[in-house]
């Protein structure tokens, strides 16, 4: 278990420069002779091509040569592989789109530094978490511009990916691009609700690691409660400017960019337990399984979550400082929210228009409980003490029994590996 934890917490060793705007890049581009490269690859996610960001991007890149590839959909292993072969012999590499698409672009790039990275992405086993410890560097620079919020992929060491039968998350410090750019007109085009949904993945990312883990770290547990108060007050500023059809400003929209990549940085979480992030684990394979929009998991899950701690269930996180944290986000935001946190946070996801109703039939929800302890838990350091039972009355409260049988994604209940 320590080697898991020396290993998880080795992911946020190495940092990364951000830029603002594709002037700064272009300038970055032209200034940097490292940049220079001669051949240079252009990553560009199927949904914002030809958009105004996609000309912002190729002009920054100037006179010089550039191969476009146009990718589409979450990506998975062999799409990851395949692209790792396409970027051998790059000298630099830009992404640009959301988090699937900057997710394949870290993996890919690492793929085409040498075999070792493909032969630990493609080992058989049942954990949903892959480390990569001592790999090579990614052999050339990634520039990461991402389209949307919420992610932070942009600024993170780990990478979602897909498998026949599962998804896992893959951490290695190697994993965070060299540069990432932000710039207001990448998410122009954002409906309202991927923004506000944004806001909250931000907020559950930050402060999930704060919750779980019972540590008293008063610095880093400081600047975690000024930033959800923050990041909260700024979602209640996007739900009220976009209520009634009117569009969340540059720079509402800047601040949310900028907070979602800075939630990975690690003066939030320095010194936490790198598994204190149960929850996460939890709404991620019921997303999956029951092919749901991943924030819909998660204020599904919230809630019950939150009730957990709050009655003592100090497995799942402190119920002293969820109650802490709590009372100054209510203090901060100066909003009539219930005091009992569980029920607040439930208040807030309705406010902001999340949707948080999840239903599958009670066989389907045991299952996903055994799936989750097979790949996180029974011996692996993700769940703690957490066995199926715990995990089942946690899905319990969060999946509703529906009144006919729901139709689920059923190439994840085939045997997971």
């Amino acid at each position: 278990m320590t080697e898991h934890r020396e290993q998880a917490a080795s992911a946020n060793a190495e940092g990364h420069a951000t830029l603002t705007g594709t002037d700064e890049l272009a300038r970055r581009l032209r200034e940097t002779p490292e940049l220079g490269a001669a051949r240079t690859v252009l990553l560009v996610d199927s949904g914002v091509h030809h958009t105004e960001i996609h000309r912002r991007v190729t002009d920054a890149l100037g006179s010089r040569p550039y191969e476009s590839l146009t990718l589409s959909g979450a990506g998975d292993l062999a799409g990851v592989l395949a692209l790792g072969t396409r970027l051998d012999g790059a000298g630099l590499v830009l992404a640009l789109g959301g988090g699937s698409l900057l997710d394949r672009a870290k993996l890919a790039s690492l793929v085409a530094a040498g075999p070792e990275v493909a032969r630990r992405l493609t080992v058989p086993q049942r954990t949903g978490l892959i480390v990569l410890t001592r790999i090579p560097r990614r052999p050339m620079p990634l520039i990461a511009v991402p389209t949307t919020i919420g992610t932070g992929s942009e600024a993170s060491a780990v990478a979602c990916l897909a498998y026949e039968h599962a998804k896992r998350l893959v951490m290695g410090a190697r994993l965070r691009p060299e540069l990432s750019v932000l710039d207001p007109l990448a998410t122009a085009t954002l409906p309202r609700h991927l923004l506000v949904e944004g806001v909250l993945e931000t907020f559950f990312r930050l402060v999930s690691p704060y919750i779980g883990d019972h540590a008293e770290l008063p610095e880093p547990d400081a600047r975690v409660e000024a930033t959800a108060v923050r990041l909260l007050r700024l979602g209640y500023e996007i739900v009220e400017a976009t209520r009634a059809g009117g569009r969340a400003t540059d720079e509402q929209r800047a601040r949310s960019a900028r907070l979602s990549a800075e939630s990975h940085t690690q003066h939030f979480h320095d010194g936490r337990d790198p598994y204190a992030v149960k929850g996460w684990l939890i709404a991620n394979e019921l997303s999956t399984v029951l092919g749901l929009r991943k924030m819909t998991a998660v204020a599904a899950l919230l809630p019950p979550l939150w009730r957990a701690i709050d009655q003592g269930d100090a497995r799942l996180g402190s119920g002293r400082r969820l109650r802490r944290l709590w009372a100054v986000i209510r203090t901060g935001l100066g909003r009539p929210l219930p005091a009992e946190p569980a029920t607040g946070v439930a208040a807030l996801v309705d406010a902001w228009g999340i949707g948080r109703h999840v239903v599958a039939d009670p066989e389907a929800t045991g299952a996903i409980a055994h799936r989750i302890v097979r790949a996180w838990g029974a011996g692996l350091p993700m769940l703690g003490g957490l066995g199926h039972t715990d995990v089942l009355r946690l899905l319990r409260r969060t999946v509703a029994a529906p009144d006919r049988p729901v139709r689920l994604a059923e190439e994840y209940f085939a045997p997971a590996t």
